[in-house]
């Protein structure tokens, strides 16, 4: 009666071209820092309303998730890896300055690893993911780009990875290394965004 509503039957996810996921998370390492720990995990919620009240810096849905009773993150779906980039280093937005106070402690050594934090940034182009969703309502990658009839793209997985959009160009050359390129580009997204934190 309050949760979402359900679609019947199985649906995809209609997501064209690159797809950008974040997950970006923290880790509880002493419970009895409450100091610590309580400013981290309360400054997600706060950068995703404020993402949610402005569309257009590119964050098109997300999910939170726990991994422990220690270890929480948020799984993000962006518009491009430049949006994602502009949001993590414009100087207007909560991201940057929690950062910022994050890098002074370091510097000034008032960090004792009593909270982790992480990042992974991953830049999956077309060719290189496929979803389906069985009576689900819309979640995850189907929240964030709509959903369609799992026929529209192919009942199987080997079609649903096949599926090339009308606007992708006649080059599908990358779409058979779609795993190495989806690695390579995560490796240089994360550090790229590492380095716009550090300047913060």
């Amino acid at each position: 009666m309050f949760g979402k509503p359900v679609t019947a039957g199985r649906t995809t996810a209609a997501a064209e071209g690159d797809v950008v996921v974040l997950l970006i998370g923290m880790r509880i390492n002493h419970f009895w820092a409450v100091h610590h720990w309580v400013p981290l995990f309360l400054a997600m919620p706060r950068m995703l309303l404020e993402l949610r009240r402005d569309p257009g810096r590119g964050l098109l849905g997300h999910v939170l998730l726990t991994a422990s009773p220690r270890t929480y993150y948020v799984v993000q779906y962006w518009e491009s890896k430049e949006k994602l980039y502009a949001y993590a280093s414009s100087p207007d937005m909560f991201h940057h300055r929690a950062w910022a106070i994050v890098n002074r402690k370091e510097k000034a050594g008032k960090v004792r690893q009593h909270v982790g934090l992480w990042h992974e940034t991953y830049v999956v182009p077309e060719g290189g993911y496929e979803s389906i969703y069985a009576d689900m309502p819309a979640f995850g990658l189907a929240a964030a780009h709509g959903q369609l009839p799992l026929e529209r793209r192919g009942r199987r997985a080997k079609d649903r990875f096949a599926h090339r959009s009308t606007s992708a160009s006649g080059d599908t050359s990358g779409a058979a290394s779609g795993g190495v390129g989806a690695t390579t580009a995560a490796a240089a997204g994360a550090t790229a965004k590492a380095t716009a934190s550090e300047d913060a």
